[in-house]
């Protein structure tokens, strides 16, 4: 049930980016940048659904991770640039960070699940 929550915490997220970046004028690599990592959160969770093994999950969960903090640079510059508002950005910001933690929770679980077996 978590992966279901988790599944669509990232969708919802990837759907608030691609948004808000749409009306975003100029800084094209930044928001590129922005849009790949921010996507590539909730595909990676999706992939790791069809894992061959529990390494394989917690792989892709790895990397759904590496996606999410990257993401949280982009918008911390994206910030420091002052390109969206602090309202929106602090929105964004939050909702980074519940899908990181959710995702370092699940990747322990899991990790701590397989080192029982």
């Amino acid at each position: 049930m978590a992966e279901n929550k988790l599944a669509d915490l990232s969708m919802d997220f990837a759907v608030s980016i691609l948004k808000v970046t749409d009306g975003i004028k100029g800084h094209y690599s930044l928001i590129n940048q922005l849009e790949r990592s921010a996507t590539s959160i909730g595909a990676n969770i999706r992939e790791a659904k069809y894992a061959h093994s529990k390494a394989d999950f917690i792989s892709k969960l790895q990397i759904a991770l590496k996606e999410c903090y990257e993401t949280e640079y982009w918008l911390e510059l994206i910030q420091k640039s002052e390109i969206f508002t602090d309202d929106v950005l602090k929105a964004l910001l939050h909702d980074c960070g519940t899908i990181r933690r959710m995702l370092i929770s699940s990747i322990n679980t899991i990790k701590r699940s397989r080192d029982l077996n």
